[in-house]
């Protein structure tokens, strides 16, 4: 096959991975406008479609306290985790200390030690203390990420060291350095790190459903198993629920995707 035919190929073979991935979604789509009894067949008739729903499930539970408690708890991850990893990750890669080279390696045992492991441990901490059911068990145990440290200090390490003793001929301090000349440098990968820790925590369900014992401390995936009754599943309430959930991962996604593909293009965080 000449180069037209190979390229012909390959975005045929991408279009179709990509109408396949996306149908599921458009079956949520198109099934979360359908009655119960209409959600197994693929009626594309509009006159079978409406938001009764939408509207059903933002009026008899509160989904609008699920939709804040996600929110507030994923940006503030989000915040947490940007603060705290990037600070990490610049000491590692450029400031010399004693137990260094320990502490790094600790990082990444840790990396390989399963997240379920540690969720019984935490569970009794956080239970002595008087965390459970509250918003900082939910928060402050993921307010960094030992593999977002990991991924950041890579990052650092590309950085120029002209770029740092040219700052400090200037005059600013280790400080300065790393909010006025490295932070706007990473920025793209800090968005790529942002993306992926808001995007887990806001799809997280696994540990608020250990934490949250009420209503009014639930975020959405913890409400939306709510739906689920003993002996059946209002499918039709999950779907409409689900799509309502995807929608601020995909607006973050949009808005940042420049930085996004910059980053895994243009950077070492390529693999």
């Amino acid at each position: 096959m000449n180069k037209k035919g190979i390229t012909i190929l390959l975005y045929g073979i991408s279009i179709s991975y990509a109408l396949i991935s996306l149908f599921p979604y458009v079956w949520g789509m198109i099934s979360s406008l359908k009655d119960p009894g209409q959600i197994n067949n693929f009626n594309l008739a509009l006159d079978t479609w409406s938001i009764g729903n939408y509207t059903f499930i933002l009026k008899n539970f509160p989904f609008g306290r699920w939709f804040f408690n996600s929110l507030f708890i994923a940006v503030v991850t989000t915040a947490a985790n940007l603060l705290v990893n990037s600070m990490a990750a610049y000491s590692l890669a450029r400031i010399d200390f004693k137990g260094k080279k320990v502490i790094f390696l600790v990082i990444l045992g840790s990396m390989m030690i399963p997240s379920q492991i540690t969720m019984a441990p935490l569970y009794v901490i956080l239970s002595k203390i008087g965390w459970i059911n509250t918003y900082q068990g939910l928060i402050i145990p993921f307010s960094f990420s030992f593999f977002h440290i990991f991924m950041l200090r890579q990052f650092f390490l590309t950085i120029p060291r002209e770029l740092e003793e040219a700052a400090t001929i200037d005059g600013l301090s280790r400080f300065g350095i790393f909010m006025r000349v490295i932070l706007p440098i990473s920025k793209p990968a800090l968005v790529t790190s942002g993306i992926i820790i808001f995007t887990w925590s806001w799809n997280n369900f696994f540990w608020p459903s250990i934490i949250a014992k009420t209503p009014e401390i639930y975020t959405l995936p913890v409400g939306l198993n709510s739906f689920q009754g003993q002996y059946n599943v209002f499918w039709d309430q999950v779907l409409a629920g689900a799509m309502i959930l995807a929608i601020p991962a995909i607006i973050i996604f949009i808005i940042f995707q420049k930085q996004f593909i910059e980053s895994v293009s243009n950077s070492g965080l390529k693999g």
